[in-house]
């Protein structure tokens, strides 16, 4: 594996750094929205009763009688933080496969100049090692990317529930609250 790592050349760490960022992102988004999600999840009884820290900031509007486009507003920089990182899982998914393939061009390059300099006593076991050698940042690439695109799609649908659930739990907190008063 690492004889692999070392054959793929240079653009093999930026691909190797990318899959660590995402792995990362991805797992500490799996546990966030799996604890936003049971909150969201919550009857307004139980929100009010356990005030959680989550909805503190919605809460609070509530409970102070602020208009709904002001909760609302409260309401989008609680998804805006639940929103980091996504698009970073984009952007590792979209250049993975251009850094492998960045990789790719400059291991033929080099292929090619092997052939150039060997005129005319070209051995196809030289290309062959080399154009291999050259497909391996290719295949890193995708490897990482193909799995990162996935997991983006799937939280940002997670993220699309829990925005839906949040709206609806953000009406039914103000309709209690209204109907308190």
């Amino acid at each position: 594996m690492l004889d692999m790592f070392a054959k793929g050349g240079l653009l093999m760490w930026p691909i190797v750094f990318c899959s660590v960022v995402a792995l990362a992102i991805m797992m500490s988004k799996a546990v966030q929205f799996g604890f936003v999600s049971r909150t969201v999840h919550l009857t307004p009884q139980q929100v009010f009763s356990r005030h959680p820290e989550l909805l503190s900031p919605i809460l609070d509007a509530v409970d102070n009688g602020k208009a709904e486009d002001e909760i609302a507003s409260v309401g989008t920089l609680l998804v805006r933080q639940l929103e980091r990182g996504l698009g970073t899982l984009s952007l590792i998914s979209a250049i993975c496969p251009l850094l492998g393939l960045t990789g790719t061009v400059i291991g033929m390059i080099q292929t090619f100049q092997v052939i150039a300099s060997s005129g005319s006593a070209v051995n196809p076991g030289m290309l062959a090692s080399g154009i291999w050698e050259a497909l391996i940042t290719t295949a890193a690439g995708l490897l990482v990317a193909i799995p990162v695109h996935v997991a983006h799609h799937y939280l940002d649908g997670r993220m699309g529930e829990i925005v839906y659930t949040l709206q609806q739990l953000v009406s039914k907190l103000i309709a209690v609250r209204a109907n308190e008063v």
